[in-house]
């Protein structure tokens, strides 16, 4: 078979690394790629936001599957493009990606699935945002409603920092366009957690749940990234709590997608709370793989993985997959100066020899001597395996230790909720 990966972070590596164990004969195309996709692709140097050119290289190449990774070429229509050329393709249509292209409209959804989510407004002016912020219950969340790379929601204690989160956006445009349009939200309180359903628009499997670092400080402190690390299996994702979520979030929305006529078909990524009841209410709603969750939840899967992305494609039933027992846990490692000016161009050093951690490359570019060089904020995603949540999250330490470059940055307590929740057990 002939696959074609769209993106170059983290994430794709993963898919790549994922379908190349899977399939170890397969032609694997990823455009554009980073150093680390280059060990189990070939990189083609097209941008994801080249729509055209991506859409040629598809239909050139006879490709048998394309898996959209980022949710910006889905959002700008690729998906269709490529259906409309009869191509197989693993991405919801540029409707159905509105679920994450708009926070506004993601909320008319669950509103009208009666998906539980927090109470929101949406405001395109800023009298009446400030009015209404002036008059809501601390502490509060203001969201761009367009894409802002994992970096348009912010929590406010205040009101005053709301004021200036609604000013900022709506006033000063610091996310532009995405921007233009802001919802502002009750503040859910619990524990967050990571459900990605793969649908043929219908039918839903859901993937080993995860759980993700937001903030860029241990402890989660300090600005908000796109994600500083995650681990699973999450001791908090019971199977009763799974079966809620698919229940209570996955189906009715799903079915309400299929009423507005915009069937969804993908990986419907929910982000939820987790209230102290057990009650999943949905913070956002993504429509592609998550980052770095993908790349904790991947090496869990033990077989069956391009056989359920090829059905969701397709629109076939839905084959299940076989998990490994085994746990995960993902450090990423962030350039100097990350999240709002992070370095580019620094050589980076990684171990040669064997590790029980696999270091899948995120914003790293390949020199014509073989260099690798950082070009991205987050720089790895280093996973570590093991047969406890406690060996896995030591052996990515260790590998997250060991690579070397200027001003790296990562967290050293990636699962620390499950950390604690285990020594209270014991």
């Amino acid at each position: 078979m002939k696959f074609l990966v769209v993106g170059g972070g983290g994430r794709e590596h993963a898919l790549c690394w994922a379908i190349r164990r899977e399939r170890p004969n397969a032609t694997i195309l990823c455009a554009p790629g980073n150093a680390g996709t280059a060990a189990a692709a070939t990189n083609i140097p097209i941008a994801v936001t080249a729509i055209d050119d991506l859409v040629a290289l598809a239909e050139r190449e006879a490709v048998d599957l394309v898996i959209v990774g980022p949710e910006g070429p889905l959002a700008a229509g690729l998906a269709d493009r490529l259906r409309a050329r009869q191509i197989p393709t693993f991405g919801p249509s540029a409707a159905a990606a509105q679920l994450e292209a708009s926070k506004a409209y993601a909320k008319d959804v669950m509103t009208s699935a009666g998906v539980p989510t927090a109470a929101s407004r949406p405001f395109s002016e800023l009298p009446g945002a400030l009015a209404y912020i002036d008059r809501h219950a601390e502490p509060l969340v203001v969201k761009a409603d367009g894409l802002a790379a994992g970096k348009g929601a912010i929590v406010c204690r205040s009101r005053a920092e709301a004021r200036a989160a609604a000013e900022a956006m709506l006033g000063e445009r610091v996310f532009g366009d995405a921007g233009a349009l802001i919802v502002v939200e009750s503040f859910l309180v619990g524990e967050e957690l990571s459900v990605l359903a793969v649908t043929n628009g219908t039918d839903s499997v859901i993937l080993p749940p995860a759980q993700d670092h937001k903030r860029l400080l241990e402890g989660d402190q300090g600005p908000n990234t796109g994600g500083m690390g995650a681990y699973s299996p999450v001791s908090l994702a019971t199977p009763e709590l799974l079966a809620k979520v698919a229940r209570q979030v996955i189906e009715p929305t799903l079915a309400e997608m299929r009423r507005r006529g915009a069937p969804f078909s993908g990986v419907l990524y929910a982000g939820l709370m987790i209230d102290p009841g057990g009650n999943p209410s949905v913070v956002e709603f993504n429509c592609r793989f998550g980052d770095p969750e993908t790349q904790v939840i991947l090496p869990r899967i033990e077989r069956g993985l391009v056989d359920l992305l090829l059905a969701a494609a397709t629109g076939a039933p839905l084959p299940p997959v076989v998990i490994k027992p085994d746990a995960a846990v993902t450090t990423v490692l962030a350039a100097a100066g990350y999240p709002d000016k992070p370095a580019s161009g620094d050589a980076v050093a990684i171990p040669s020899d064997g590790s029980e951690a696999i270091a899948f490359h995120a914003g790293t570019r390949l020199d014509a001597d073989g260099t690798v060089r950082t070009a991205g904020g987050r720089v790895f995603a280093v996973t570590g395996l093991g047969s406890t949540f406690e060996a896995a999250q030591a052996a990515s330490r260790r590998l997250a230790e060991r690579i070397e470059f200027a001003g790296k940055q990562y967290r050293r307590d990636i699962g620390w909720r499950e950390a604690a929740r285990r020594g209270a057990a014991r």
